[in-house]
């Protein structure tokens, strides 16, 4: 689930260029819409054929495939073509090949067919480190911290075996059977397990908890097909549980389905309220209005974002913003506005074609700039960001230039590329030394530690019935000292003055690692945000009853 044009080629060369763009509106305009030859016409090859400006293309291919020096596999030529007609437009606009479709679709629908376990391979064997409450290898007896040896009497054990190889064994047809081979503990011989394949759920409401008293905490990965009912369990809970606040954390959030996101702010909002509205050229514009059957209406709310939160993301908080519902804490979103349509083409592949624009209720297009067919240039910009300081200073954001639009209630914001914080928290860098990026970002020997640790404790981790029971154990044993003895094992010397100062994030990621293993991601986020200042604002926000934004003032 992101070229240029050099203008002096030499007109060869032009020709050279194009021809695969020409194949490819082919495909466009000819196979998939219908017209996929033209009438061959009997006459002289050598005399010139009229033709229709529609089928100057397929006209191109009947050349190519008659009087060609060698014979030309004309469909393989074009599927090889297509992508690059697609690489001349925006750079939302995509072709999705066959082979591709079926995992595209599994991400925003929500569930696959698999055997539903997680699992690691940071060595050469597949450990399970979850099994999915109910799901099929739950059903044949699969424990957590099995090991799996043999898929189908294929070894895929003591050598080097690529995850996507793994998981593509795993999965497969629902209700086809997989057989397992499975090491377990104190166990010297394998044990064979039969699972049947079925639907295993893909959840995109990563977790939810509350994170002060009073206030609930939603982290919201996507926005797929089943996130609104996600989401609306995660409020309902979470209200039994006291919450009368709640934050919404939209951070790395790459979007997904417009109606669901507008679904999900129609929860926050009374009667009437615009939300969004789209507009393109085959495309009228449409507004959406807030119905009034919110569950939330009087709950405060505010959303975090960064530059990883885009398109349905920025509908969700450009809508929240505008209507000046609540605030927008974090850094500036992504800057996607464009909205694409999912179009099946009878050979199982698929076209993802930017239809319309959508704005915010302010009249906001939050789509930052992009040439045509220059997606290197548009994919750099998150780089540019960083590289001119935007995540670490809310200055150099020079805003003089940017188009204003007004909310509600008069508060200035700004079009132009991405949806604007209200209160900007800079990238967090306390704690992060060398030492700390050798052993997490480089070489990953953090959650190295964290597996086995878990595996060689597993009786006694395992014995905890809540994630505060394992956190008070986990906080009273020596986490960091056995790590950086483990680290030296793998080649990372200690630097004591360096692990001084990254001592308490290492701790943070030592234990929301280990906790995540036995009580999943409930178990991982309380732990990980326990420091983070963006929650930590978001706390203090609602806590002194300002997440309302105020009117501002004539002075």
């Amino acid at each position: 689930m992101m070229m240029d044009n050099n203008k002096e080629l030499t007109n060869n060369k032009k020709l050279t260029t194009w021809l695969p763009v020409i194949i490819a509106v082919s495909i466009a305009l000819g196979i998939f819409i219908g017209n996929y030859y033209l009438n061959r016409s009997n006459i002289d090859k050598s005399i010139r054929r009229s033709y229709g400006s529609g089928n100057k293309i397929n006209y191109i291919l009947d050349i190519i495939n008659e009087q060609y020096v060698d014979t030309v596999d004309i469909p393989e030529l074009v599927a090889g073509a297509i992508p690059k007609i697609f690489s001349e437009l925006d750079p939302h606009s995509v072709y999705i090949p066959a082979e591709d479709a079926e995992s595209v679709k599994e991400e925003l629908e929500g569930s696959f067919s698999g055997i539903g376990v997680s699992f690691n391979m940071q060595t050469d064997t597949i450990l399970v480190i979850n099994v999915v409450s109910g799901g099929p290898s739950e059903k044949a007896g699969l424990l957590p911290f099995d090991k799996i040896i043999t898929i189908n009497d294929s070894i895929f054990s003591g050598k080097k075996i690529d995850q996507n190889q793994v998981m593509k064994n795993l999965r497969g047809t629902k209700n086809s059977i997989v057989k397992l081979g499975v090491k377990r503990k104190d166990n010297p011989n394998l044990i064979y397990f039969d699972v049947t394949r079925g639907d295993v759920p893909v959840y995109s409401v990563d977790v939810f908890y509350e994170v002060k008293e009073g206030i609930g905490f939603i982290k919201i990965s996507k926005f797929a097909r089943n996130t609104y009912n996600e989401f609306i369990t995660a409020i309902a809970k979470l209200k039994q549980e006291g919450c009368n606040s709640f934050i919404i954390d939209l951070r790395g959030n790459s979007g997904g389905i417009m109606e669901v996101a507008i679904n999900m702010v129609n929860e926050f909002m009374p009667q009437g309220k615009l939300i969004v509205y789209t507009e393109g050229k085959a495309y009228p514009r449409s507004d959406v209005y807030s119905n009034g059957t919110g569950t939330c209406m009087e709950n405060p709310i505010v959303i975090l974002t960064d530059e990883g939160s885009a398109s349905a993301s920025e509908i969700f908080a450009g809508a929240i913003q505008d209507n000046d519902r609540g605030l927008i804490i974090g850094r500036r979103t992504y800057g996607k506005g464009l909205v694409q349509s999912q179009i099946a083409l009878t050979d199982g592949s698929q076209l993802r074609l930017t239809i319309a624009r959508y704005y915010t209720p302010s009249g906001r297009s939050i789509q930052k700039e992009y040439e045509m067919g220059k997606t290197e240039d548009y994919e750099m910009d998150i780089y540019n960001r960083y590289m001119h300081g935007e995540f670490y200073s809310a200055d150099s954001i020079k805003t003089d230039n940017l188009p204003k639009y007004t909310t509600t209630i008069g508060r200035t914001v700004f079009g132009g590329g991405g949806i604007m914080p209200d209160i900007f928290i800079p990238s967090d860098t306390s704690g992060i030394t060398s030492y700390f990026n050798s052993v997490a970002r480089n070489s990953n020997v953090l959650y190295l530690y964290a597996l086995e640790y878990s595996d060689k404790n597993f009786e006694k981790l395992s014995s905890f019935g809540t994630r505060q029971e394992l956190y008070k154990y986990l906080t009273q044993q020596p986490l960091v000292s056995d790590f950086t003895d483990f680290a030296v094992t793998k080649g990372i010397k200690k630097r004591p003055a360096l692990i001084e100062i990254s001592g308490r994030l290492i701790e943070t990621h030592l234990m929301a690692y280990i906790s995540r293993n036995f009580f999943e991601e409930e178990g991982f986020y309380p732990i990980f945000y326990r420091d983070d200042v963006t929650v930590l604002r978001a706390i203090q926000v609602i806590n002194e009853g300002k997440s309302i934004p105020q009117e501002p003032s004539d002075s």
